[in-house]
């Protein structure tokens, strides 16, 4: 199984260069505040890695909303045989 990881991790590390190798040109950003300039390969990068913090943040909001009234819900109910 960590053989599997390592070469999956591998793969993706090498078309990750390859993509950012391949996508070396300026292209500049304008934010609103700011405007910079980047390699594509790297904002691609970057909207990958706000996207999956969005994301994983999305998810761990959601799991604990609702852990948080089913705790609730646990705690209203009397306990048995009392």
């Amino acid at each position: 199984m960590r053989l599997l990881v390592l070469l999956l991790l591998i793969a993706f590390l090498a078309a990750g260069v390859l993509l950012g190798a391949l996508n070396a040109d300026l292209v500049a950003y304008d934010l609103g505040f700011a405007r910079i300039q980047l390699p594509k390969g790297a904002g691609l990068l970057g909207s990958l890695v706000i996207g999956w913090l969005l994301g994983g943040l999305t998810a761990w909001f959601g799991v604990s909303t609702r852990h948080r009234r089913q705790q609730r819900k646990a705690n209203k109910k009397p306990a048995a045989g009392a």
